[in-house]
């Protein structure tokens, strides 16, 4: 607090996150989580494209779609040197929809898209996912998304598509980014998704059962 007694920065920002967090749409989840186990009951996989912050995401949530859900996930972003050498010859805003053909994306499969705005042609924004996402279409691949915006190609050409709410325009990519991780660890734990137990949650039953 400070002299004036107004709340600090962290009060107000950990405010905003359980505020996003009430504001999630739960349907639009649910969406999500039933096109993910379809992808993997017929065995599809899980391409899942960020840039960024969301890059990391991306490879965070391969691991754990893989672990612990089994579905079968990568990130193109994991490769450096292909996504330096495409950014290098290429440019920026090809290094998704080749990585795709290269991979054989079909219609058993389905992009994961993390993302702060989705991308956006006219503005010139991560248009990289824009190509990825229209090729997608053309092969008939689901889409899904986890994004900020509801304004952006993601969100429009989507699936299903979770928009992460704004509830305070400052703060806008801080909680987009934040809540990936938290709506994608919801999917890998979802009991329609999940296949094993996380490491520390089997421990705790383990001490438990020799009490």
């Amino acid at each position: 607090m400070d002299k004036k007694g107004n709340k600090t920065f962290s009060d107000q920002y950990l405010k905003e996150v359980g505020e996003v967090a009430g504001k999630i749409d739960i349907e639009m989840v649910e969406m999500c989580v039933v096109l993910l186990d379809k992808t993997r009951e017929r065995g599809g996989r899980l391409f899942v494209l960020g840039v960024g912050g969301s890059a990391a995401n991306a490879s965070h949530a391969v691991n754990d779609f893989r672990k612990i859900a089994g579905i079968e996930a990568y990130a193109p972003t994991d490769n450096v040197s292909e996504l330096t050498a495409r950014t290098n010859d290429d440019g920026f805003h090809t290094i998704f929809e080749p990585w795709l053909k290269t991979s054989h994306l079909s219609a058993k499969d389905t992009i994961l898209v993390l993302s702060v705005g989705g991308g956006h042609e006219e503005r010139q924004i991560s248009v990289n996912l824009v190509h990825a996402l229209k090729y997608a279409q053309g092969i008939k691949a689901n889409i899904i998304g986890i994004v900020g915006r509801s304004d952006g190609y993601t969100a429009k050409v989507a699936d299903a598509c979770v928009i992460i709410p704004t509830v305070n325009s400052d703060h806008v990519t801080a909680h987009s980014e934040s809540f990936q991780e938290v709506i994608w660890h919801l999917f890998v734990f979802h009991p329609s998704l999940k296949l094993e137990r996380g490491k520390w949650e089997s421990e705790n039953s383990a001490s438990g059962a020799k009490r």
